[in-house]
Order: C-alpha cells, then structure tokens, then sequence
C-alpha cells in the first residue's frame, strides 16, 4: 500500500549532503584535512565571548542582531541595514532559493560548484541548471550562454570549493552587467578572506541591483562548529530575506562569539598569511612528486591524480597512515582529493604519505 504522507516533489531526489570525514576506524589521533577547518581554530578573543555567553544561556536573543550587523559593517564598511545574518552561509543561500525561485525556475551554478546550491533549489521546487567550467575555473560565458528568461538565480563562489580557482573582478562585473532582468547574481565569499584586499564582491553589490554576497564566520573565523554567516545586498533584496528568517536562528553565543571575531583582523590577517605560506609549499611539495594541482586562492588545494582509481588508492592509504582528505567524487572530479591546509606538522605528514604512496606504485 503507497503511503499517503508524502513529501514534496522532487524533495526525495535530493542526494543528501555528505560531509567531510571525520574519523578513521581503529585510530584515535587522525589528521582531518577534510572540512578545510582553519587548524588554529578561533581567536582567543572569540574563545572568551563563548565563555561569557554561558551566563546568557537563559536568554532569548535579539531578533535583528543589531550588534553584530553593526560590527560586520564597520569592519567591511558596509551599511548594516543591508546585512542578514544566518545559520552559516549555507542559510542564506537556502533563503534565497526559497524567496526567489520555484516551479519552473532555474538556479544556475557552476559543475564542480558548493553542493548546497544544487540542494538549496532542488529543495524550493526550482530546476538546478549545471554548467561547465574551463579548466576547473568559472566560465562567464558559459553561464550567460545556459541564463534564460527563466532563470532567477546564479551562484557562482569565489573563490570556488572545491577547485580553489576564481575569476578577477572585471569578469564578475560582466556576468552581472549580462543576467537576465530578474536573475540574482550570488557571489558566495566563504573564502574570500584567505584572498588579500578581495572584498568578495562588496562594491558591486553595494552599487548593483541584482548582487548579494554571502559569506561565513566557518573557514578563516575558525567557528565551523558555531554555524554563523551573513549576506549582503541591495535592500530591497534584504527586506524579502528577513520575513522569512527564523526570528531566533542565531543564538546570543554565536552573535557574541561572532562579533567578537568580525573585530579581530589581526588574527584574520596571521591566518591568512600562514595559510597562503603552508599552501604554497604543500603545492610545490605534491607537485615535485607528481601530483599537480591548481592555483589555490583558499585554505585548500585540489589535487589530481592519474585517474579515479589511483585518487581512491591513494586516499585509503593516507587513511591508514591516520590522515583524512576530502574525495570529490560528489563534485564531478573523481580523480582528485581536496586536501585542506593544515599546520605545517600536518602539511609535512600529508606531502610526506603521498610520496610514499607515488613512489611505492
């Protein structure tokens, strides 16, 4: 007998979101370089807004997060009233699918794109319009030739997960200058703090009618396990957002903790700066044993391998040497690993293992 409660359309076609590994059966001290997780975790100044927020845990919190738009926006210069904040990045990135695409929508992204952008529309009943990159690297004319009189968003991260590749400025000018009327353009900035002087699109979209960035508190903020993010856009786009935010969806923890982090840019600039030291060698590292990679403007790199097998082969054994990589499969590369940079002790061990795994063939 068919059962009578039944989901949405298309909600069961949905491929459920597979995250980063996070153990290895029978070792206890594994490296995990498979979340891109900053190694250093958060600043101290965010360690000590957590443990004050435990004397607020009884307490609802605002519902406008006033304080950290604030903050976000003196450090970003930005108008607060343009900023949303969200349950990582990946919320606002839902609620924009569901503000803004349906039945007989399209939401275009990239092939080798965030995977939640395929989920996100697939989830508001939107068809999901994949298209093909160049040499791993975001295509605009590609994406202006897929755009139709149906499309109503475009997303397109920049720097990109999980490929580490982006386009300059003067391009994303252009896609947006070339959307349809009443497409969106969504420029996911995750990474774009580990890019020096990248704004992650901010003045376009403070100067343009069809641009909202998004960005999180969960790669170089090293708050992953906090879940904080924010967009930004015009306002009209902004005001559609909030009446369908959740009114409580941040916590007075993950508003304090992230507003103490905003304002710590030293430690966002040591990060940055250590992360573009350790990627840079772990690059010419994997390189000089036969495993190249692109360019990386993120906190990970994405190597390349022979074939799926070898990718396979390679990822079991940094598996038994107590080292967990990312496989892609999921993203169409299945002949890579995306491997997050870690401290310099775990960028050694990583370079060290797949050495051993190249030459031991």
């Amino acid at each position: 007998m068919t059962d009578p409660i039944r989901p949405q359309k298309g909600i069961m076609d949905i491929a459920l979101y597979q995250g980063g590994s996070s153990h290895v059966a029978g070792i206890s001290d594994a490296v995990k370089l498979s979340s891109n997780e900053n190694p250093f975790g958060p600043s101290q100044k965010a360690k000590e807004a957590f443990q004050r927020a435990v004397h607020k845990l009884h307490r609802y919190p605002s519902t406008d997060h006033a304080s950290l738009r604030q903050a976000i926006g003196e450090v970003h210069g930005l108008d607060p009233a343009r900023i949303i904040c969200g349950v990582g990045s990946d919320e606002i990135i839902h609620f924009l699918c569901q503000a803004y695409a349906g039945p007989r929508d399209e939401v275009v992204f990239t092939e080798h794109g965030f995977l939640m952008y395929r989920i996100s529309a697939m989830a508001a009943g939107a068809t999901p319009v994949a298209v093909r990159e160049r040499d791993r690297t975001t295509d605009v004319d590609a994406i202006l030739a897929a755009c139709t009189r149906h499309t109503k968003l475009v997303f397109i991260a920049n720097p990109n997960n999980p490929t580490g590749t982006m386009i300059g400025l003067p391009e994303i000018e252009r896609l947006a200058a070339g959307l349809p009327k009443q497409a969106i353009l969504v420029l996911d900035g995750a990474y774009a703090e580990y890019v020096e002087g990248y704004d992650g699109g901010a003045a376009l979209a403070t100067e343009g009618r069809n641009v909202v960035i998004t960005r999180t508190f969960s790669k170089i903020y090293g708050l992953g396990g906090l879940r904080i993010g924010w967009g930004y856009g015009p306002q009209s786009i902004i005001d559609v957002l909030n009446r369908i935010r959740g009114p409580f969806n941040l916590s007075n923890a993950q508003l304090d903790v992230a507003e103490a982090a905003v304002r710590d840019q030293d430690y966002v600039a040591r990060c940055r700066e250590d992360n573009a030291r350790m990627r840079a060698w772990l690059a010419e590292a994997l390189a000089e044993k036969g495993v190249p990679s692109d360019t990386s403007t993120a906190n990970f790199i994405l190597a390349r391998f022979a074939d799926e097998a070898e990718a396979a082969a390679c990822d079991e054994y940094l598996q038994s040497q107590g080292l967990i990589v990312r496989r892609v499969s999921s993203y169409g590369l299945p002949n890579c690993l995306r491997i997050t940079i870690g401290d310099e002790a775990s960028c050694r061990r990583v370079a060290h293992a797949i050495g051993k795994f190249k030459g031991g063939k």
